[in-house]
């Protein structure tokens, strides 16, 4: 099919998501390698968003390939009740690498329900109603998933479910009280938070959902000490910590999964995005063993047609293994610490940058008017004269391939870029920043 033939069916017969649809100017892809995709002209653009922050091990991994082609070969598909080989031996890879107070695996199809059965599972289980998640946060766009999300894509499903509950990130950069420290701010949002949850009745709440890292509102990170503060108000109050790992998890940080650079343990995770790369969609809820033991007993009221789909379940363990057998970890690190040397390369020379946030290969320039009153690049929740599309489109020019989301531009290359390339790519974002420093 050619180039023209691909954007006229996409524009024509497709709903592209989070979109207008007049007016959609798609790049047609012809092929994809490793970091790298080429549209029918042979021109070569560069994945610095790991398409959706799940594309961790880049294009056209042979070995996941090859697994799936493999279960194919054998079955595509069995119902949830059956014995599953890749299923079964996939959940026991997955708990392996949890901390040692996880049980079990509730196999979902991405994200979004990974999150709805999350919340499903902690009402179950404490017999509570009331859910805590905060404003900046995105959970998914699906109706449970959505009234847990905060920031502007839960408006279109308002009035919302009850007993969802709002409370405010640790967002230092934006607060208007100083800290003299990381643990000093902690100590401030850990109070408020014990605070509301007491207003809201402690016996009501069944859990508090956190993204481990902010992601998409971003790039987030705790300061020093609250995810621990979090897990004792949970203690506290038998609330379950409930860590969204969808997109912070499987190497994403630096770490196998986020919370474990915070030194917590959760009481449930949710995960998808890196446990297959998107090579098929598949997504999960991991449970303590306390959790997975009620449920010997007690009915656990999930199911989902498609949950632990063998060909997804194949293409997880193959990626996994490939996790392992490459240290990705380490090329995480070693890489990362190039990105954060170039973002705060690019925080010092320009004027338009106010912040930068890293973590691993997890990173975000968030844009200002001013640096000293941190007035933001655009309004929350308004662009008006479409100032970040011009800025990505100047990115895509140059063959830089991300998104931007409110003032943020995310920078989330696959797990396997190099500290060469990524230098190189970053010296694009360097250019386009001298057009934003004009903006304001």
């Amino acid at each position: 099919m050619s180039a023209e033939s691909i954007k006229f069916n996409h524009c024509n017969y497709n709903l592209q998501s989070w979109a207008k649809q007049k007016g959609l100017n798609p790049i047609p892809i012809e092929k994809a390698d490793g970091i790298y995709m080429w549209d029918f002209d042979g021109r070569r653009y560069t994945d610095m968003s790991s398409q959706l922050v799940n594309l961790n091990v880049g294009h056209g991994n042979r070995a996941i390939i090859d697994a799936i082609k493999e279960q194919a070969e054998k079955y595509c598909y069995l119902s949830p009740s059956y014995g599953s080989e890749p299923r079964g031996e996939l959940a026991k890879m997955i708990i392996e690498l949890m901390p040692d107070n996880m049980g079990k695996v509730f196999f979902t199809n991405g994200g979004a329900d990974a999150n709805e059965n999350a919340v499903k599972i902690a009402r179950m289980y404490t017999g509570r109603q009331k859910i805590f998640s905060r404003y900046r946060s995105y959970h998914g766009s699906t109706y449970g998933a959505g009234n847990l999300t905060g920031e502007p894509r839960r408006y279109p499903l308002e009035p919302g479910a009850p007993g969802f509950v709002k409370f405010f990130d640790p967002y230092i950069y934006r607060e208007k009280i100083h800290f003299d420290s990381e643990e000093q701010a902690s100590s401030y949002y850990v109070a408020k938070l014990r605070e509301q949850v007491i207003y809201e009745g402690a016996d009501n709440v069944a859990a508090i959902v956190m993204e481990t890292i902010t992601g998409s509102n971003g790039v987030i990170i705790p300061p020093k000490g609250y995810l621990k503060g979090v897990r004792e108000i949970c203690d506290e109050f038998g609330i379950m910590m409930i860590c969204d790992e969808v997109m912070a998890g499987f190497g994403r940080t630096g770490k196998m999964f986020a919370f474990e650079n915070f030194d917590v343990k959760p009481d449930i995770v949710s995960f998808a995005k890196g446990v297959t790369c998107g090579y098929v969609q598949l997504g999960g809820v991991c449970v303590s063993k306390k959790i997975a033991e009620y449920f010997d007993d007690h009915l656990l009221s999930c199911g989902l047609t498609y949950s632990g789909h063998p060909l997804a379940c194949a293409a997880g363990v193959a990626c996994l293994n490939f996790y392992k057998e490459t240290n990705i970890l380490e090329n995480v690190n070693r890489s990362g610490k190039a990105l954060g040397e170039c973002l705060e390369q690019l925080k010092e020379k320009h004027e338009s940058v106010g912040d930068v946030r890293y973590i691993g290969l997890f990173s975000a320039i968030e844009l200002v008017k001013d640096k000293e009153t941190r007035e933001p690049f655009v309004e929350y929740g308004r662009d008006p004269e479409g100032k970040m599309g011009k800025l990505i489109g100047l990115l895509k020019s140059k063959g830089f391939m991300t998104y931007s989301h409110e003032n943020m531009i995310l920078i989330s290359p696959p797990l396997i870029i190099t500290p060469e390339q990524v230098r190189e790519e970053m010296a694009k974002v360097d250019e386009v920043l001298d057009e934003a420093d004009k903006m304001i």
